[in-house]
């Protein structure tokens, strides 16, 4: 059965959103037309401005925002998540960075009480405030809509005013060689600053992270007490990863 020009462009929109790119010939079989019909809507669609043709297919014409990262991953993000909320204890102080990851820590923290949260995150905050038993410190900053994050001099300030025995840190990428990784200067500042005022920091990342890397390095294996990721990462990753770290594999 074919599909009208109109529901086909909504469904390869929502299929960008949900898988980042699309191939031509996977888009013709699932809506039942050619592939010529296909190159003809993305070619439509370029023009609006609203993908960018690639050979064989088509990718966002920005990177993904964190509201649809936060579909990728979804049951080894939460089982991370779940991990590092058991290392918070009642009356513990943390902070938490932007990321997908970092934001679900705050929803495994029911049971908890008198936790004093810093954050950098806007969904963090959104997340905290629900609950009573929180204390939500936002630091404010230059509002970075692609990660839901607050970043820039006013953020990095904020953080050197309190000491918190938990920082939890995501990244666009880490392996042994280049450590922790992102994509934007002003996120690896905030990072490192949480970690300098913080006893201990774990990074966050599920393993589609590992071997990956971002513009900037902004901290080392060394430097952090430990990371939490999931059982996806590839076969001797976790003992190269050990041999600078504690590594938490859920």
């Amino acid at each position: 059965m074919t599909v009208e020009r109109a529901e086909r462009e909504q469904e390869i929109m929502s299929r960008l959103t949900d898988d980042g790119t699309l191939t031509v010939s996977s888009l013709a079989a699932r809506l039942g037309v050619s592939e010529v019909t296909i190159r003809g809507d993305l070619r439509t669609l370029e023009q609006r401005g609203l993908l960018v043709r690639t050979r064989g297919g088509a990718r966002p014409t920005t990177l993904k925002s964190i509201l649809q990262r936060e579909k990728v991953n979804v049951d080894a993000k939460q089982r991370i998540a779940a991990a590092a909320a058991a290392l918070v204890r009642d009356d513990d102080t943390i902070m938490i960075e932007a990321g997908t990851t970092t934001a679900m820590v705050v929803k495994h923290l029911a049971g908890r009480s008198g936790v004093q949260i810093v954050t950098n995150s806007a969904l963090v905050f959104s997340a905290a405030r629900s609950n009573p038993a929180l204390g939500v410190i936002l630091t404010g900053g230059v509002f970075r809509a692609e990660s839901e994050s607050f970043v820039g001099p006013l953020a990095e300030r904020a953080i050197t005013d309190f000491n918190t025995r938990l920082a939890f840190l995501g990244t666009d990428g880490f392996s042994p060689e280049r450590g922790l990784t992102t994509r934007f200067v002003e996120g690896g500042q905030v990072a490192s600053g949480m970690a300098r005022r913080a006893e201990e920091t774990w990074l966050l990342a599920d393993s589609s992270k590992f071997g990956q890397a971002g513009f900037v390095t902004f901290l080392r294996l060394p430097d952090i007490a430990g990371i939490i990721t999931d059982r996806g990462l590839p076969e001797g990753a976790a003992d190269a990863l050990r041999e600078h770290t504690r590594v938490l594999v859920v």
